[in-house]
């Protein structure tokens, strides 16, 4: 049975401990031992699944959004140096909005 992160990110370490018998593999030596984070990350290298599959933000384009940001922050630093209030506050709204754009589409 193909598993993703979530389902077993959902399970109990009891039941971890069944699809790590279940593998047979011998890369889950001592999997009886392990907590829950070690060992579902143990399982996700066994089983081929992406641990960090949660992690990906849907919908948007994160890399271009971030060097928007990388921009935003040198703008931020010469409106800072020039006294320019104005400009300051355009340049934390707008990067205050693309953050909460990422966190959005990462929940």
């Amino acid at each position: 049975m193909a598993h993703t992160y979530e389902e077993l990110h959902k399970m109990t370490v009891a039941q971890l401990r069944e699809v790590a018998e279940a593998q047979g593999s011998d890369d889950l030596k001592g999997f009886k031992s392990l907590h829950k984070a070690p060992l579902l990350l143990l399982l996700c290298k066994v089983l081929g699944v992406d641990p960090h599959e949660h992690h990906s933000a849907k919908g948007i384009d994160k890399t271009t959004i971030k060097a928007q940001m990388r921009e935003l922050r040198v703008a931020r630093t010469a409106a800072i140096e020039a006294h320019d209030h104005k400009a300051l506050k355009i340049v934390r709204r707008k990067l205050h909005s693309l953050n909460r754009k990422i966190r959005r589409a990462a929940a």
